[in-house]
């Protein structure tokens, strides 16, 4: 796979810095779509449309050989759909909504090879219980500026603010690029030779994941 070169179809400096860890020749190009929820979609088509339009999305310079990456990820409290915040009153509103409460997060993967022009997909969804944290904690992290181009207005990574006391299911996903189900996406295709996506995201977030061996042998789960 070194030959190849791997498109992100994203901006998210976040899904850019797990990509590389891969050994993997990695560009980046923002996938403009209309990101509008259609009557009656539910949030898991919601999401699985939106990353499979930002795969779709026409980049130029990429090669025959070349492999599209998208991804989309939604926080769902009560079957409302958070995204990412407009402005910093929203982002207080969706961490007031979000205080003391179990939610979904769901991260939709799709990729595209385009030596054959197929795109597959996949679906992550991980349950968070967030803390209780206090209005003045909520006023510190907005201003920070971090919560502004996450969905939820939250990420689970930030050790300042501390969000999150308790997940079920996978914490790449909730960063936003659930590894292992983009790794078992790839393995899909047959032009596609095994790497070591679940091994290097454990490695490099710093924990064991209790869901691993169950995506990968193709489980639904996380």
């Amino acid at each position: 796979m070194a030959q190849r070169k791997f498109w992100l179809a994203s901006n998210s400096p976040r899904r850019r810095e797990m990509l590389a860890w891969m050994d993997w020749d990695l560009e980046t190009s923002s996938a403009n779509i209309d990101e509008s929820k259609r009557p009656k979609e539910s949030a898991q088509e919601y999401v699985l449309r939106l990353a499979a339009e930002k795969a779709g999305h026409l980049i130029s310079g990429t090669g025959l050989d070349d492999v599209v990456v998208a991804a989309d990820t939604i926080v769902v409290l009560d079957e409302e759909i958070l995204g990412k915040p407009a402005d910093e009153r929203e982002a207080y509103q969706m961490l007031s909504q979000l205080r003391a409460r179990e939610h979904w997060v769901m991260t939709a993967i799709a990729v595209r090879f385009d030596s054959t022009g197929q795109v597959r997909q996949d679906i992550c969804r991980t349950r968070v219980q967030m803390r209780s944290y206090t209005d003045e904690e909520i006023e510190q992290y907005i201003a920070s500026g971090n919560p502004m181009d996450k969905a939820g207005a939250y990420a689970i990574q930030n050790t300042a603010f501390h969000p999150v006391v308790d997940f079920g299911g996978c914490f790449a996903s909730v960063m936003g690029m659930p590894l292992c189900h983009l790794e078992r996406t790839l393995q899909r295709f047959s032009i596609y030779k095994p790497n070591r996506l679940a091994e290097i995201c454990q490695n490099h977030l710093k924990y064991n994941c209790s869901i691993t061996d169950c995506v990968m042998a193709g489980e639904d789960i996380g």
